[in-house]
C-alpha cells in the first residue's frame, strides 16, 4: 500500500526542470492530415485563424468534444506545458516530463469565439479535480488552458471566474485549472490523433459536472 501511495504521489507532482527526462531534438512521428475532416494537421493554417490549447483529461475523448464544433478548422492532440522536448506518450505517462495531454484547437474567430470554445471546455470535464480526471491520475490529466495572446488569457481568466460562480452556486468545489502563456506544443503520435473516430468504442474517461457555463453566446466583438 505504501509503494502504491508513493507511486501515485510521484505521478501527481510536477518534476523540477532539472529532474525531467531529456527527450530528443527531433519531433516524433505523427500524421499529416485530420482523420475526420482531411485538413492539414500541422498547418499551414489560414491567415487570421487562432489557436487554443486545452487539457481536460485523456486527450482521446477531449479531442472529440471539439472537432465538430462550428468554426473549428482542425484539431490535434499533443503535449504541452512541460519540460521535456519532443516527448513520447510513454514518457509523458511516466510523470517525468511535466507535460499535459492537450487538444490543439485551430478556429476561425469570424465564425466562433474563444468564449464559446471555453464554454465547451468547462462543460466537458470536471475542472476541480487537480492532477486527475475521474479515474485517470497523473500530471498529464490536469485541467489547463494555454494561449499565446495576453488578451485571450484575460478572457480565459474571466470565464474561469464566471464558471466558478456557477459551480459554487451548485455546491461544487474550487476550480484547479491552470491558465498559462502557451509554450511549445508537441504533436502526439499518429495513432492518438482523432483516436475515437478510428476506434468508436475506445476509452473515454471524460465526465462533466452537469453545471452549465453561462458564457459564450456568440462571436466576440
Amino acid at each position: 500500500m505504501l509503494n502504491l501511495f508513493a507511486s501515485l504521489t510521484k505521478k501527481t507532482e510536477m518534476p523540477a526542470p532539472g529532474d525531467a527526462l531529456p527527450g530528443r531534438q527531433t519531433p516524433i512521428d505523427t500524421v499529416d492530415t485530420h482523420f475526420v475532416n482531411g485538413q492539414p494537421l500541422q498547418g499551414p493554417y489560414p491567415n487570421g485563424y487562432k489557436v487554443l490549447d486545452v487539457g481536460l483529461g485523456c486527450f482521446w475523448g477531449a479531442e472529440k468534444a471539439f472537432w465538430s464544433l462550428p468554426g473549428v478548422h482542425v484539431t490535434a492532440v499533443g503535449y504541452a506545458a512541460g519540460s521535456t522536448p519532443n516527448p513520447t506518450y510513454e514518457e509523458v505517462c511516466s510523470g517525468r516530463t511535466g507535460h499535459n495531454e492537450v487538444v490543439r484547437i485551430v478556429y476561425d474567430p469570424a465564425r466562433t469565439s474563444l468564449e464559446t470554445l471555453l464554454k465547451a471546455f468547462w462543460e466537458a470535464h470536471d475542472p476541480t479535480q487537480g492532477m486527475r480526471q475521474g479515474n485517470d491520475v497523473g500530471t498529464q490529466y490536469r485541467s489547463g488552458i494555454y494561449l499565446a495572446d495576453e488578451r485571450d488569457i484575460a478572457t480565459a481568466e474571466a470565464s474561469k471566474r464566471t464558471y466558478q460562480d456557477a459551480l459554487t452556486a451548485a455546491g461544487r468545489g474550487t476550480i484547479t485549472t491552470e491558465i498559462r502563456k502557451a509554450g511549445p506544443f508537441y504533436f502526439a503520435e499518429g495513432y492518438h490523433q482523432q483516436y475515437l473516430a478510428k476506434n468508436p468504442n475506445g476509452y473515454c474517461g471524460l465526465g462533466g459536472t452537469g453545471v452549465s457555463c453561462p458564457v459564450g453566446a456568440g462571436v466576440e466583438a
